[in-house]
């Protein structure tokens, strides 16, 4: 493969790993993924520092779309501070389109982006993962138009940043930072983001089903709690709307082996990694969607019954009221990612 190692996973791995509690060491969710030799991985580069970082290698795996049901190869590349999270459309010339709110495009069962001729689709996962380990700045490279769901979870995301290792770059890591409550409502459906020291996310989801009358979870959102709390869990969906989705030409990759399915009364496929993994899940993607201000947030976002479109129209609300928030940068001898602000305020994302 021209100087890359093919590591090959057996499907049942990432079952095991979870039941032994060792995914944070071996994140071995995806059955093939391949990576660049010449440089290797040093211990503890994953941890949010004062400086942006980028990947230390090309990685790569392959996977189905959720919606398309199209095999497509997904490539992480490193690039230079500044250019933030761009996704790249290699079938498409190299059309590029970067992570932020204003290239939102369809939002309804997962989180779309398009600029000029390119679209990219179902990008949630990859972004959670992508801004809690702290790659600020990388090009992601497809060659269908969505990323693929690999287990329904991003915690194959996560081992591909581990492969890949962290590099840091010269200029600073900045960060949105809540002054001031900043809140959104759409029927019963309600999100806010009020101030804090640090990153943290209450969700709540209340469903027409015997298992998710109503479920409820805080956590305060780092790397470690992400890997071992989040990013496992899966995506959902209910078995009396499948048929109504594929007419629809959605959910064509769908399966039990990417996702959690619910009938009328319990789960059809498998058992579930966490008892509350549906809202679980359900943070996982606000913090993927919320990655599309452009900047890693501090403040504590508070959720009931959101989704996609929620999500979103709140990030767009976000970075509209800009008295609300200021950017900020992080000094490296501070626990908490606490320091003056810059010097002048960016009300939009990195690049554009």
């Amino acid at each position: 493969m021209n100087g890359r190692r093919l590591v090959a996973i057996s499907p049942g791995a990432v079952e095991r790993i979870l039941q032994t509690n060792l995914l944070r060491r071996n994140l071995s969710v995806i059955r093939y993924c391949y990576y660049e030799t010449e440089q290797t991985l040093a211990e503890g580069t994953l941890s949010v520092t004062d400086v942006q970082h980028t990947i230390r290698r090309s990685v790569s795996c392959s996977g189905i779309g959720l919606h398309s049901g199209r095999k497509v190869t997904l490539s992480l590349k490193p690039t230079s501070a500044g250019t933030g999270i761009r996704f790249r459309r290699a079938d498409l010339g190299g059309v590029e389109i970067p992570a932020t709110v204003a290239n939102v495009d369809r939002l309804h069962y997962s989180t779309a982006l398009s600029r000029d001729v390119g679209t990219v689709e179902t990008v949630e996962h990859l972004l959670s993962a992508l801004v809690t380990l702290g790659v600020d700045n990388v090009i992601v490279e497809l060659n269908q138009a969505e990323v693929p769901i690999m287990d329904g979870s991003a915690a194959s995301f996560v081992y591909l940043v581990h492969e890949a290792g962290l590099k840091r770059l010269s200029e600073p890591r900045r960060y949105l930072k809540v002054q001031r409550p900043v809140s959104l409502s759409r029927g019963d459906k309600r999100i806010a983001l009020y101030p804090s020291d640090h990153f943290k996310v209450t969700y709540s989801i209340s469903f027409d089903h015997p298992l998710l009358r109503h479920m409820t979870r805080t956590l305060r959102v780092t790397e470690a709690s992400f890997i071992d709390e989040i990013a496992p869990a899966r995506t959902f969906g209910f078995l009396k709307e499948v048929e109504m989705l594929r007419r629809k030409g959605l959910a064509l990759g769908g399966s039990l082996d990417n996702a959690v399915v619910l009938g009328d009364t319990g789960v059809l496929n498998n058992t579930l990694r966490f008892e509350d993994e549906f809202v679980r899940h359900k943070i996982l993607d606000a913090i993927g969607d919320l990655a599309l201000v452009g900047y890693p947030v501090i403040g504590h976002l508070v959720a009931h019954r959101g989704g996609h479109e929620l999500h979103a129209a709140f990030a767009q609300k976000l970075l509209e009221e800009s008295e609300a928030w200021r950017v900020v940068e992080v000094s490296s001898t501070e626990a908490e990612p606490l320091v003056a602000p810059v010097a002048e305020k960016v009300p939009a994302p990195l690049a554009n």
